[in-house]
């Protein structure tokens, strides 16, 4: 299993003597953002496939090679005898586990529940909070569909009602994107649904603020941070939402079908669970972890993935992955026939960026990006969106981003 202390023997020495917060150094300093020798002993901590170029980073995450050997021992132990060394021995690692995830969430312990996914996570909020017919929930055109999905379902059965933001991106306005929300306020309005990243496109939300004035009327905010958790440094008790949700198997790296729930304590003996306990209105979060038979492998080897991430640090991580956006978007932004539709500015944006060249649909360019240049991204049609997204991650090399500038350049002359 990895440790701080193991990996960081294979970084070069300088590189660890950065200080942070890294901003403070670039004036003088070659900071570790740019760092390639740095980065490489990073990248060769992945055993992704090199023949293509991964830039769909956003949908799921490749794990570093030492979260998934971690993955594979445990596994194989829990096959030892699986009722005894699942419920027995590796149960015993979800407290410990617990804590480690509310350190890095930025939360109390008892506020944290491990889950699947986002999608599990935030269903337990969108199906157990409680509503009457006529209550209304705000949010937006641009959440992500799971979301929309289970927020319509409540609606069509119970009569609450649904109020759109209508956003329009990108934007590096604050004021008009809480405005987008609080006009939508009224004195009927329970809920406001939150996407801390946007899916489709990268944007930032200011949800601290939006969040404030929730608070202000008592409207309980629920946060999709699916995008955000070990990408964007942010401490969940500072955005001022009671719920949230994200995937461990994106920015964090752990195995396939990782999650978390959290749910400020104030909140949990109100909120229904989606898969009921033998106490529903109990005031321990643990009433949101009656899975059933889970993969122990896969939550206990998140432990690897918080060990990696720690290895690098949250602060230099973000700066990395910020830098790998604006590297490449910078290249192409403003060029005849292409259109970011991504703010670069750090404080509304982050690693994702979609990117349309005129002429192709998001199925057109997705293809072609992958046909003529082994280039993977996501193709994005989506409200006015129709385009792809890119989104590197910390093991995507400077010279596989020059190969998506030329690709971009050359489809845009065609």
């Amino acid at each position: 299993m990895i440790n701080r202390r193991s990996f960081l023997k294979t970084i070069p020495v300088t590189a660890l003597l950065i200080p942070q917060p890294l901003h403070k150094f670039y004036a003088k300093h070659l900071s570790t953002t740019e760092d390639d020798a740095f980065w490489e002993n990073i990248a060769q901590a992945y055993n992704v496939d090199r023949s293509i170029i991964n830039l769909n980073n956003g949908g799921v995450s490749p794990q570093p090679v030492a979260v998934q050997n971690r993955f594979v021992e445990l596994n194989t132990e829990a096959n030892k005898g699986p009722s005894y060394y699942m419920w027995r021995i590796m149960d015993k690692g979800r407290e410990p586990l617990r804590a480690r995830l509310a350190n890095l969430a930025g939360c109390a312990t008892d506020e944290i529940a491990i889950q699947r996914n986002t999608t599990e996570a935030l269903g337990n909020v969108v199906m157990g909070i409680n509503l009457q017919p006529g209550d209304e929930v705000v949010l937006s055109n641009m959440d992500y569909p799971n979301m929309l999905q289970a927020w319509k379902q409540r609606a069509q059965r119970e009569g609450i009602k649904l109020v759109f933001a209508d956003l329009k991106l990108p934007s590096t306005d604050t004021d008009y994107l809480t405005n987008a929300y609080t006009r939508l306020f009224t004195s009927k309005t329970k809920v406001v649904h939150l996407t801390h990243m946007i899916n489709w496109c990268g944007q930032l939300m200011p949800v601290a603020q939006i969040a404030a004035q929730a608070n202000k009327f008592g409207i309980e905010v629920i946060l999709d941070a699916a995008h955000t958790f070990a990408h964007i440094p942010f401490s969940l008790s500072e955005t001022g939402c009671h719920y949230a949700g994200t995937s461990l198997h994106k920015w964090l790296g752990a195995p396939f079908g990782t999650g978390f729930l959290y749910v400020a304590k104030d909140k949990i003996k109100n909120l229904w669970p989606l898969l009921p306990s033998n106490e529903p209105q109990s005031n321990d979060i643990r009433k949101f972890e009656v899975l059933g038979t889970r993969s122990f492998a896969a939550e206990q080897g998140i432990n690897a993935a918080i060990d990696f991430n720690e290895s690098i640090g949250m602060v230099r991580k973000s700066e990395r992955l910020y830098f790998l956006k604006n590297y490449w978007c910078s290249k192409v932004i403003g060029l005849p026939r292409i259109k970011i539709n991504t703010p670069l500015h750090s404080k509304f944006s982050g690693a994702i960026a979609h990117v349309e060249i005129e002429g192709y649909t998001a199925a057109t360019l997705e293809a072609a990006l992958f046909q003529q240049f082994k280039i993977h991204t996501s193709p994005i049609g989506w409200a006015y969106l129709d385009g792809v997204r890119i989104t590197p991650n910390v093991y995507t090399r400077l010279s596989e981003l020059d190969v998506l500038v030329e690709a971009i350049k050359t489809l845009a002359k065609k």
